[in-house]
Parts: structure tokens; C-alpha cells; sequence
């Protein structure tokens, strides 16, 4: 058996390492002249800057992943008896992410705290509704707008009442067992006594781990590859994979590229999924690095759309990782609707001005990055779930259909390997 992976982010490069480790054959092509995907990593004037994701929950699975590259030595834990932050009413609140902070946090009235007792005694999800509705229904609407609400719906860019529940925060629910209480559930936890596991990154970030992956398996990769067109076997079972300058037969395939290129890639095999998979909306995101001498001790700041704010949140890295005075700024087309066409400039300049009113701190621009398509929105496309019926020999490994965090992505790489290893 072989097996053809399409793109060489975490997804991507999970799948190529878990197979070879199996003895299969595997094959992946990456467009871009490096791995990763959106887990990159840059130094900009000797600082260490995350293009995607600040910082890694030190999983089982990634733990053993660490080992397995030899990465160990590397590792740089991070701070998270901090509190995080919520920009309300011209103020930095404390998110209640504890018994104290829940106590303590001037983030809600003592009504707004007493009517959270009231959720277990609600029902679950219902048919049709969204985020919002659900979380007002179970939690109240100070809770759910103020705190709930925009913890979850930040990191994708979509208010939550587009949000079908259905196909986001339930989904995300369900794969963590709750399907009653969600306080209850979260008491459990907490009486029980397991602990979370600690954050981490690398000295030179968390774009170490899928360049270490390269390197092991180089053999097996091609960047500056892009596949132009996926084609079905005129001979016999399986695929052909086309690049600028080779076609490739393999048995199976691993799409793990946004929906919409996975789309284009399909149209020949298969021109019902790729209709259904150019459904799916995205939100494009801008991510400003800043270096500012602001030193309140923090994990960051969430700055929900209710506020008249151009950016949706901030990573204080030099606060919980000691990453020297470096700060990162989150621009959303929601927020800010001229994203896609404005400058680096003129983004540097919007993060920076938000950055100095909501924390009183002076701020320098230090680089921009713009991620197009950007994250999955979970909006009302979503429902091009229902339709996505995939042929046999093709799958699909991206956040889209997972979960967006990397240890998630870790875990369906690492299962989809599992299955092809297992079917021959």
C-alpha cells in the first residue's frame, strides 16, 4: 500500500510519521518551501514569534511525540498560574478559570454569578439552535456574553450567534463526553484531581516540532510540491497525484489542505464533494507581533465584539513564556472588515493603538502575517456536514472536521494512520 499525503502541516506530517513508523509507504507533497502549516515560528529582531499557535498543552500524546524526536532538551515551560483576561466596559477583567477567580472576578454582577447555578438544571442542546442561544439558556446572558461566549468563539472569528450548535460547540461537547451538565462536568473534573496538563513550546517555538518531523522524514516529502490535480486510475484502483513536473500512483489519499483547495483537487474524482467541500466559510485572521515594556503578569486578554475595539484579543508571551517583551495582536475581518485588502502597515498601526488603550502600555509593531483562507469558521456552512460523503480511498485530515487544536490534530493523524495501516 501507498499512501499520498497532501500538505505538510501537523496534520499532514503526523500521518507520514505514524505510517513509516507502521512500515508503509507514504508519499506528501507541500506547497510552501517549508512544513508546518500554520505551526510556524519566526525570529524577528532575535525574539521568537508564533505565526499560529502561541503555546502546546504537554498531552500523553505529544508528550511521547517529544521523545520519539528527540526534542526533549528543547522544551521551555510556560507559566499558567496566570490569570487571563477579558477587555469589559474600558477594563481588564479576570476570566474566572478557577473556584477563586469565579469568586473574586469583577467580570460579572453577583446575579450574573448566581444565575450559572441554575445550569444544571437545564437541558441539553436543542435542535437548531445556536452558541448563543444555548449559552444564554444554560448559563445566563452575562455569562454566556461576557465570558463563555467569547472564550469560545475568539479563536475562530465567527459571533456566536452564526454559530450553529450543532456543528461547533456541541460537536466539541460531545467528543468530550458532556451531555448533560456542563458545571457538573467541570466540578468532576475538578474534584477529581487530575491535573491539566502543563503548557509548553520549544526555545525556538513550536515550529521545532514539525521541522523536526521533516527532517526524520524527508525522504518522504516534497516541499515547493504543490499537487495541481488528484485523478482516478485509468488502469487500476487508486489515484494519481499531479505536480508541475511528476504524477504519482497511490492507493490512497489524504487531503489535509483547506476545503477549498482540497475542492479543486477533487473535481475530477469526485465533482459532488468538491462542490460540498467549497461550501465551507473560513475567516481570514492577521496576527501583530508587538514589543511593548507593559509588565502585568497574564496569559493574555480576549476583547469580545460588544467593545468598540478594531482586534479581538491578545498573547502576552512575554508575560507567562518569558518571550522578551513580545506581545501578540489578533485582527479579525469581524472587527475590522478592510483586513483582507489593508497593509501591513496599516495593521501594525491598528494592533498597536488598540494594544496601548486597552493596556495603557506603549507598543511597537515588530511584524505582520495575514492567514487567508484563515480558521473554519463553524457559521451556517457548516451544514455541508450532512453531505459530505467521501469515495473509498480518500480522506480528509484537517481542522475542518476535527478539532482545530494541535494536540487534536496529533490524535486524528495518528488514528486515520492507525486505519490505513490496518486496512490493507
Amino acid at each position: 500500500m501507498t499512501v499520498g499525503v497532501v500538505g505538510a502541516g501537523i496534520s499532514g506530517l503526523t500521518v507520514v510519521h505514524e505510517l513509516e513508523n507502521r512500515g508503509e509507504d507514504v508519499l506528501a507533497y507541500e506547497a510552501r518551501d517549508e512544513p508546518g502549516g500554520i505551526m510556524r515560528s519566526r525570529r524577528v529582531d532575535g525574539r521568537v514569534v508564533e505565526l499560529g499557535p502561541q503555546r502546546l498543552r504537554l498531552t500523553p500524546g505529544i508528550d511521547s511525540l517529544i521523545d520519539d524526536l528527540e526534542l526533549r532538551d528543547q522544551l521551555r515551560f510556560g507559566d499558567d498560574d496566570q490569570p487571563l483576561y477579558l477587555y469589559y466596559d474600558g477594563e481588564l477583567r479576570v476570566v474566572p478559570l478557577s473556584v477563586r477567580e469565579a469568586l473574586t472576578t469583577n467580570l460579572l454582577s453577583l446575579r450574573g454569578k448566581l444565575r450559572i447555578l441554575k445550569e444544571p438544571f437545564t437541558d441539553p442542546a436543542r435542535p437548531g439552535e445556536t452558541v448563543d442561544e444555548f449559552l444564554v439558556r444554560k448559563f445566563g446572558p452575562q455569562a454566556a456574553r461576557r465570558f463563555f461566549g467569547p472564550l469560545y468563539s475568539g479563536l475562530y472569528g465567527t459571533e456566536t450567534h452564526e454559530m450553529p450548535m450543532q456543528y461547533s460547540l456541541g460537536r466539541v461537547l460531545e467528543k468530550r463526553g458532556i451531555d448533560g451538565s456542563i458545571l457538573l462536568w467541570i466540578v468532576r473534573k475538578l474534584l477529581s484531581g487530575s491535573e491539566t496538563p502543563p503548557m509548553c513550546t520549544f526555545d525556538d517555538g513550536l515550529g521545532e516540532l514539525p521541522r523536526r518531523l521533516y527532517e526524520v522524514h524527508r525522504g518522504s516529502i516534497c516541499l515547493e510540491t504543490p499537487v495541481t490535480e488528484i485523478r482516478n486510475c485509468e488502469r487500476e484502483d487508486g489515484f494519481e497525484l499531479v505536480t508541475e513536473n511528476d504524477t504519482a500512483v497511490v492507493d490512497d489519499v489524504v487531503l489535509t489542505t483547506p476545503a477549498g483547495t482540497s475542492a479543486d483537487l477533487l473535481e475530477s474524482v469526485d465533482s459532488p464533494l468538491a462542490a460540498t467541500l467549497d461550501r465551507f466559510n473560513y475567516n481570514p485572521i492577521a496576527v501583530v507581533f508587538l514589543e511593548s515594556a507593559f509588565d502585568r503578569e497574564g496569559i493574555g486578554a480576549l476583547v469580545p465584539s460588544t467593545e468598540p475595539s478594531q482586534i479581538s484579543g491578545l498573547t502576552w508571551n512575554a508575560s507567562f513564556l518569558d518571550r522578551d517583551g513580545v506581545f501578540t495582536c489578533y485582527i479579525d475581518p469581524g472587527r475590522y472588515p478592510d483586513l483582507t485588502d489593508a497593509s501591513d502597515d496599516e495593521l501594525a498601526t491598528v494592533a498597536a493603538t488598540e494594544f496601548e488603550h486597552i493596556t495603557g502600555a506603549d507598543a511597537t509593531p515588530l511584524d505582520v502575517h495575514v492567514w487567508t483562507p484563515g480558521m473554519p469558521a463553524y457559521d451556517h456552512s457548516w451544514t455541508a456536514m450532512d453531505d459530505l460523503e467521501l469515495p473509498d480511498g480518500i480522506h480528509l485530515c484537517a481542522n475542518y472536521v476535527g478539532r482545530a487544536g494541535i494536540p487534536g490534530r496529533i490524535r486524528n493523524g495518528t488514528r486515520l494512520a492507525d486505519t490505513l495501516a490496518g486496512g490493507e
